[in-house]
């Protein structure tokens, strides 16, 4: 009984977790690689994924993003997560990696 009540009030006694990250593809675009991530929760999958960007001798900087969109497909995932990659390499331009970061959220 007590189990019912814990998976109708959103408690599992699961330690694992139901969101992960499903593997990664990439795409290089506008002297970047866009590598998409998306994270599965439960049935869905929430677009997910980085920008990086070669700096001088081997340094790299990441730029990561999450948004609230959700879809049924890995593929429709990915597909959306380099769209949104590609969007916001053009809006931002340089100052994407302009200042000294090494990895933040955008």
């Amino acid at each position: 009984m007590a189990s019912f009540f814990s998976k109708l009030f959103g408690r599992s006694g699961s330690t694992e977790t139901e969101s992960h990250v499903a593997s990664g593809k990439t795409e290089a675009y506008a002297e970047c690689t866009i590598r998409a991530t998306p994270m599965r929760e439960g049935a869905q999958f929430r677009l997910a994924g980085s920008i990086e960007k070669s700096i001088g001798e081997g340094g790299v900087r990441v730029r990561s993003f999450i948004r609230a969109d959700l879809f049924t497909s890995e593929q429709d995932a990915i597909d959306a997560t380099f769209r949104k990659g590609r969007q916001i390499i053009d809006q931002t331009g340089p100052s994407l990696f302009s200042d000294d970061a090494q990895s933040r959220q955008v």
